[in-house]
């Protein structure tokens, strides 16, 4: 029997309602949320995509399609790889996040290789075989359907194209478990409540997080949904985790 509800932190919620509910809280925070990734990872998120660029291994002239693009940090990163032939679709379903991105990106003089496409992650508007890298960082945990946008990302990528999935996951070292759920329950909303006004989207994020898939079962999803040779790599002890897969 198919569910009718869909998780949405901690609550249960049904499935019509999380597109609104998620796009309520990016449009609350895209002002304050590269600051607040700043404060909450101390800094780290940016170690932590710059290694996930590495991963992924772009090259020149590279056509890459960047899922839940946000406010472009990913991008930022491949647009040098890809060189002046190559281009970046940033997508995403929250136009406060593109606008906010494409704002911070054009005053840093990023003008050229770049679209932004507003839409659902579970339905690309791309031709089969259109890309050849597909990412999505800090972005699958918020998709209704986490099956049907990987099963999308396939679809889009060419054969011997490159999918790089950057997700919070489960930490590897139980000892710093319960000093990690101590930070993330007690102190991050609290700092979400002081620098972007909404404790609550904050609170969503960490329960967000114990929700999602650990390591072994989201590399599992992936390989159903047509994926091959497709490995991890923990961040800081299993706090986040990059996935690499492969369409052949």
């Amino acid at each position: 029997m198919v569910s009718n509800t869909v998780s949405f932190g901690f609550k249960e919620i049904p499935i019509t309602d999380k597109v609104r509910e998620v796009k309520r809280i990016f449009d609350t925070v895209a002002d304050r949320y590269d600051l607040m990734n700043d404060l909450m990872s101390l800094g780290i998120h940016r170690l932590w995509k710059d290694q996930a660029i590495r991963t992924l291994r772009p090259g020149k002239g590279w056509r890459v399609l960047d899922v839940a693009a946000g406010t472009g940090d990913l991008a930022q990163r491949i647009h040098p790889r890809i060189g002046e032939t190559g281009r970046i679709l940033l997508y995403d379903i929250n136009y406060r996040m593109l606008e906010t991105g494409r704002d911070r990106l054009t005053n840093e003089g990023l003008l050229s290789g770049l679209d932004w496409v507003q839409g659902d992650a579970e339905s690309l508007p791309f031709p089969d075989n259109s890309f050849h890298g597909v990412t999505i960082g800090f972005g699958i945990r918020n998709v209704t359907r986490i099956e049907t946008a990987f099963r999308e990302m396939f679809r889009v990528l060419r054969p011997g194209g490159r999918l790089m999935c950057l997700e919070f996951s489960r930490m590897a070292i139980p000892a710093l478990r319960p000093l990690y759920d101590t930070y993330s329950f007690r102190l991050l909303p609290q700092i979400g409540h002081w620098v972007a006004g909404d404790r609550d989207a904050y609170q969503y994020l960490v329960e967000s997080i114990r929700r999602f898939p650990d390591q072994e079962t989201l590399k599992a999803l992936l390989e159903r949904c047509g994926f091959f040779g497709v490995r991890y790599s923990n961040l800081s002890g299993g706090i986040a985790a990059i996935h690499l897969a492969h369409k052949v």
